[in-house]
């Protein structure tokens, strides 16, 4: 393994990191119901595009859902279909509109691709196996906290990525 490969693999651990502690974080708030989160941990994944190869990136991804299922305890029940289901429908969303429309969307249109795609994903989920047609109800309370806190997650992504020096270094590496 050489050095530069060493140095990434760190890099993707370091973003992992950042997932877990957000999970941490975002498992102490009270949520109505089980699956329901604000996305923080998806926070490094926003952060990482630009940076990250690929499959980095989706390493990152995987990491990130195991890792919420662990500190969750939520690893081995149906609940982690919605963690699944929602950050693979968001990445996929968030990386694909990085990659096309990159000098187009902020980070903020990033983030609020992969809440729309991530909330989508995880009401359909709802609907199939646990809330039937009672979803429409949750629905409205899922759109616009994910509205809300996608919009902060971008902001917070924007001005970071405009203002950090460490990120700027690592964009610059990762070219």
């Amino acid at each position: 393994m050489t050095s530069h490969s060493k140095v990434r693999i760190d890099l993707v651990a370091l973003f992992a990191a950042c997932t877990l502690f957000l999970s941490t974080i975002e498992y102490m708030i009270p949520k109505p119901v089980p699956f329901m989160r604000l996305g923080l941990a998806n926070l490094p994944l926003i952060l990482s595009l630009g940076i990250f190869k690929n499959r980095e990136y989706f390493l990152l991804l995987v990491l990130k859902v195991l890792g919420q299922g662990l500190i969750s305890g939520t690893i081995f029940s149906y609940i982690i279909l919605f963690s699944l289901a929602g950050s693979l429908s968001s990445a996929i969303l968030m990386f694909l509109t990085y990659k096309l429309f990159k000098d187009k969307v902020s980070r903020v249109g990033i983030s609020l691709t992969g809440a729309l795609g991530s909330t989508i994903t995880q009401l359909i989920v709802s609907r199939i196996i646990l809330f039937k047609e009672a979803t429409y109800v949750i629905a409205p309370l899922f759109l616009i906290s994910g509205l809300i806190t996608s919009i902060i997650l971008g902001l917070f992504a924007s001005e970071f990525t405009t203002k950090s020096i460490w990120y700027a270094q690592l964009k610059e590496q990762a070219v």
